[in-house]
């Protein structure tokens, strides 16, 4: 038997009343999502916090209306009855899950949100064979069908073409900003410093399976440095850069994979073919990061390309040295 299912009870047993008070409190939840996301999206993106804001007055006044039915068919005591005491009833994902995707994404949950209401109070229609019940969750599914008509009124109304287009350069900003910016740091921090201890070991030595030991650990020592500096850099409040956690993961995990890159070729026990192989790696990186400067960063491809080459080389020629000798 599943925990946590054997106390819910079974939407074919509810009653009337409880139907009501289920779609009460339904659309209760989600009006507060919507007021969430709207409050979440006013900062950066206020038209589509408006939208929101028109979904959650629509959502209170179906509500109202609701309630209005109740006390006309039932009386004033509403049963409390919630989405999770009902075995099988859609539930809603927690907002936090949601708010930090983007605005894409919460528009895409938003209508997903009212599809799936809408989906669910048709099934139920369906299946009851008593006229009132059936009649209530019919209304319940135009409802719902209404919300996303609403939607759609607003968003044509609310997100001109200027709108989009002030938003998407917003988003993209935020997407520079958060990912991009520490996840590039992180990328040429890994690439770069561990040139030098990599090659050097590996020129002193001429022991691959040392040589890989020695990237491993300096690419997760500088990616855990690396990512740790970020996050506690700043909190993003004032810079406007973002979760200091996605900007912390961004960077760590960047820094560790541009270590790796030319570390993992030493895995292959041939001294000479793994540091031909890891060489390559190398400036496949090297021109990876150049490429991301001119595309995401505006930087122009050829500063880009010799600010990188020219750091990596000197770093790499150091390392051989220090090794060779």
């Amino acid at each position: 038997m599943i925990p946590g299912l054997t106390n819910r009870r079974r939407f074919s047993d509810l009653s009337e009343q409880e139907v009501l008070a289920l779609a009460i409190s339904s659309e209760e939840d989600d009006a507060r999502i919507y007021e969430t996301y709207a409050e979440r999206l006013r900062g950066d993106f206020p038209e589509s916090a408006k939208m929101f804001d028109g979904m959650a007055a629509e959502e209170h006044q179906h509500r109202r209306r609701l309630i209005e039915l109740h006390q006309t068919r039932f009386g004033d005591v509403i049963p409390l009855i919630r989405r999770e005491h009902v075995a099988g009833y859609y539930a809603r994902k927690p907002v936090w899950l949601v708010e930090n995707l983007g605005l894409d994404r919460i528009r895409e949950e938003a209508a997903g949100m009212e599809r799936q209401a809408h989906n669910f109070y048709m099934a139920a229609a369906r299946r009851t064979q008593d006229a009132d019940t059936r009649k209530l969750l019919g209304d319940l599914a135009a409802a719902e069908i209404g919300h996303i008509r609403t939607a759609e009124r607003l968003e044509e109304h609310l997100l001109t073409e200027e709108a989009r287009e002030d938003e998407g350069q917003a988003a993209h900003r935020q997407f520079i900003l958060t990912w991009v910016q520490p996840g590039l740091a992180g990328l040429m921090d890994g690439s770069v410093s561990t040139l030098a201890p990599i090659f050097a070991t590996a020129f002193a030595t001429q022991d691959t399976w040392t040589t890989f030991l020695v990237g491993l650990a300096a690419s997760v020592g500088a990616g855990i440095s690396m990512g740790l500096t970020e996050a506690l850099a700043d909190d993003g409040v004032l810079s406007g850069r973002g979760s200091p956690t996605k900007r912390g993961f961004a960077c760590g995990i960047m820094t560790t994979i541009g270590g790796l890159g030319h570390a993992l070729p030493y895995l292959i026990p041939d001294f000479w073919t793994a540091t031909t192989i890891a060489i390559i790696v190398v400036f496949i990186e090297l021109w990876a990061i150049a490429w991301i400067q001119n595309k995401y960063m505006d930087t122009p491809f050829l500063r880009a390309s010799l600010q990188v080459v020219f750091g990596g080389a000197l770093v790499f020629g150091a390392g051989v040295l220090i090794g060779g000798g």
